[in-house]
């Protein structure tokens, strides 16, 4: 915190003062005072004297807070505070404003008994505030008596109804100034046609700083790097908001990142612009009519590309692949996280970043990968600050210690209640000794059946319950997320089973274990809309070597499982020990040493396989019903087959 009687006034105000001067265009101006002020290199008043400033509390009732007293004394008020003030307050001018505008009336019609106190005080700041602003774009500025800190400082808040904003507070009038200095700072950066180039002392400090922060980011001191641009782009420096949106957006950090003029700049556009896209789907709604105010400043071309960018992320087939060492890791790492293993390819992300080639000087880390379908979701704030602070671009620097793997071991975590509470039931097939993309053959009935296409847990479970069409009541098929399982084993996982029915069961054990071994487990022990139930088959070469179910509070087993995996050693009587799930499924990892990806599982995305049947079709005497599910239309009325 700035010592706000310390403060060397005097140096700050010459040095604004001279930055104004040196940056007006010839006919720039708001009269003769201002020609003056230009020809004086002082925006300021002489200074008001001790006897003046008792005067002016004497008249207002108050002792004024430090800060704006140590003003007083070098300048008995001011001009061209910010864009927006034209004339600041001195001792002649500072009064109460008393509700002269009507805005605590204003303000005060929205609020009610519900209201925070906080909403109250705020709205009573029309009322009770010290007006500073004399002339003004509709802007006010007021200093709070009742919002004081331990130095006798008053917070200052400015408001202007064109802004649709609340007021915004400065701590107190130091602040407020400085701020008023940096907002004319940004206002200055571009100048209008006939300004000469807006350079000073100010300007060329921050410059070197932003380049200082270019090179202490790709070191990995993004932190450093991170305050020393936030600052600059408060003054409206150019590169400051673009180098700055890459480090925020590879902490996640979404809202407002728009990287500035690097989007559409030909050089960065190609991994710039798919994050930015991939953020505008989340949040268009399929309304494409403000993409082009996401890109001020883009060509005829570079917006056509941003349009095809958009298409394919939302179809999901944007695929990242830059070049070079770094892009042939990047496609390791992609079909990693394809098949579920996103640790491993984080890791594999991670050691290739050395190998990092920026598209330009102002390229700090890679971007393009956020917008991947299967790369985007390994992203987390952790990862984001590894990413960041490990040295690339031909920086050299000490390495991050890696971040921990975020999958568990083993099985156990399917225990554990899922993101929003949900995965009281789930089933899943293991495969040893086979690829994800052989599973089809394995589990569905379509001779020559591929994968689907990639979805979350949300999408696939949307395609279980169909999208149209006729669905014999007995049939239970499955639309099931697939990838490895650890080494040598390939996995089937089902988020949402239909109920389990223990005499209509069919285990695909044995038909997914042609040539090889196949475990199903299902598991519904926490489900509370039917009966607990936990069911384990294996199967070796298409027969199945032993089978155990739990359910209607009884255990049934087919064949010798081995004693580990007997479920009657955690499930005694009708209702099943609360640490019984945990201990089954940690004996299933040990007895078979596979492995679910939690991460991809519950928040990625995963090809899919529609399995078979889980349900015996009806036997004779057996009833059935035939459900149609209609989209838009009526239903033709079908009724199941009497005769079964």
């Amino acid at each position: 915190m700035t010592d706000t009687k310390a403060f060397d006034w005097r140096r700050f105000l010459l040095m604004w003062s001279a930055e104004w001067a040196d940056g007006m265009a010839d006919d720039e101006g708001r009269g003769e005072d201002d020609q003056e002020a230009r020809r004086a290199g002082w925006l300021g008043s002489p200074p008001a004297s001790e006897e003046r400033v008792t005067a002016v509390e004497k008249r207002l009732g108050r002792r004024m807070p430090p800060s704006y007293r140590e003003f007083l004394k070098v300048s008995d008020g001011w001009r061209h505070a910010g864009g927006f003030v034209w004339r600041l307050a001195g001792t002649a001018d500072a009064r109460w404003h008393d509700d002269e505008s009507g805005l605590a009336v204003m303000f005060e019609e929205y609020l009610d008994a519900d209201s925070e106190d906080e909403e109250w005080r705020e709205a009573g700041l029309w009322r009770r505030g010290l007006q500073l602003d004399v002339e003004s774009d509709a802007m006010y500025v007021l200093m709070d008596p009742e919002d004081v800190d331990e130095d006798g400082e008053w917070a200052v808040y400015t408001w202007a109804g064109w802004q649709a904003a609340p007021p915004v507070r400065h701590a107190n009038f130091l602040e407020f100034m400085r701020d008023m200095h940096r907002e004319f700072h940004s206002l200055r950066a571009l100048p209008g046609d006939g300004a000469p180039a807006f350079v000073n002392d100010t300007t060329r400090r921050l410059d070197a700083q932003v380049e200082g922060a270019r090179t202490a980011a790709l070191r990995g001191d993004w932190e450093g790097a991170g305050r020393a641009l936030e600052e600059a782009k408060g003054y409206g420096r150019p590169r400051a908001g673009g180098l700055g949106d890459q480090i925020r957006r590879l902490l996640s950090d979404t809202s407002p990142v728009n990287f500035e003029d690097l989007v559409t700049d030909s050089r960065y556009a190609p991994d710039l612009l798919p994050p930015l896209i991939a953020e505008f789907a989340r949040h268009s709604y399929r309304d494409d009519s403000t993409l082009r105010f996401q890109l001020r400043g883009a060509d005829d071309e570079l917006v056509s590309r941003a349009h095809a960018t958009l298409a394919r992320v939302r179809d999901r087939t944007y695929r990242y692949a830059p070049g070079g060492p770094f892009g042939e890791a990047v496609e390791r790492a992609r079909e990693l996280a394809r098949w579920g293993d996103t640790d491993g390819a984080w890791r594999t992300l991670r050691s290739a970043l050395p190998l990092w080639e920026p598209l330009g000087p102002d390229h700090l880390a890679p971007l393009g990968w956020i917008a991947d379908p299967f790369l985007g979701p390994l992203l987390t704030p952790e990862r984001g600050r590894e990413l960041l602070s490990t040295p690339r671009g031909g920086q050299a620097g000490d390495a991050p210690r890696p971040t921990a793997d975020l999958d568990p071991a083993g099985l156990a975590w399917l225990a554990e209640p899922s993101p929003g509470g949900g995965r009281a039931s789930y089933r899943f097939v293991l495969v040893e000794g086979v690829e994800p993309e052989e599973l089809p053959g394995r589990l569905a009935d379509e001779d020559g059946a591929v994968l689907g296409e990639p979805l979350t847990r949300s999408e696939a479970r949307g395609r279980s319950r169909g999208e149209g069409g006729k669905y014999p009541s007995y049939e239970d098929r499955a639309v099931m997320a697939v990838g490895r399982a650890g080494a040598g084993w390939s996995f089937a996982f089902d988020h949402d089973p239909g109920p389990f029915s223990p005499q209509y069961f069919v285990s695909p054990a044995a038909a997914a274990s042609a040539g090889t071994r196949a475990v199903v487990v299902g598991c519904g022990l926490r489900d509370r809309h039917g009966e607990p139930f936990f069911h384990l088959s294996v199967a070796q070469d298409g027969a199945e070597q032993y089978a155990v179910t739990y359910a209607e509070g009884q255990v049934r087993s087919d064949g010798e499982p081995p004693r580990a995996l007997d479920p009657s050693r955690f499930l005694d009587g009708t209702e099943p020990r609360p640490e019984a799930e945990r201990l089954l499924l940690e004996a299933v990892a040990q007895e078979f040493g596979a492995r679910l990806p939690r991460r991809a599982i519950d928040d990625g995305r995963l090809h899919t396989v529609t399995t078979r049947s889980w349900t015996r079709a009806p036997r004779d005497g057996e009833t059935y019903r035939v459900v149609e599910i209609c989209m838009g239309r009526e239903p033709r009325g079908e009724q199941a087959d009497p005769g079964r």
